[in-house]
């Protein structure tokens, strides 16, 4: 079973940055993506950037240039890199890792509080 651990989030100011991280622990995995994804009150959980193992980072367009997000497979983590934040940007954050073996499966993590004030 593999089990997500989320940090970082909190209370910003506009054109602040913030740093989210997600580390994947478990026995015998192997990871095909990891990504992050966000959901404000009102709205459906949208994918904020992901990064699948060999292939193309993909952003939402409403995050591309300020948001980065980097992968360290040897510890089986995700960082989510957040700068030039926009009060638009205030939801709840999840991390998603999708496994591929032994089988796939879409592990979300708890999720962390991101606020941006205006």
């Amino acid at each position: 079973q593999v089990h997500l651990v989320e940090s970082g989030g909190g209370l910003v100011q506009t054109g602040g940055s913030l740093r989210l991280s997600c580390a994947a622990s478990g026995s015998s995995f192997e990871i095909y993506s990891m990504g992050w994804y966000r959901q404000a009150p009102g709205n459906q959980r949208e994918l904020v950037a992901s990064i699948p193992s060999g292939g193309r980072i993909n952003y939402a367009d409403s995050v591309k240039g300020r948001f980065t997000i980097s992968r360290d497979n040897d510890k089986n983590m995700v960082v989510l890199q957040m700068n030039s934040l926009k009060p638009e940007d205030t939801a709840f954050y999840y991390c998603k890792v999708v496994t591929s073996w032994p089988r796939v499966v879409d592990i979300w993590g708890q999720g962390t509080q991101v606020t941006v004030s205006s």
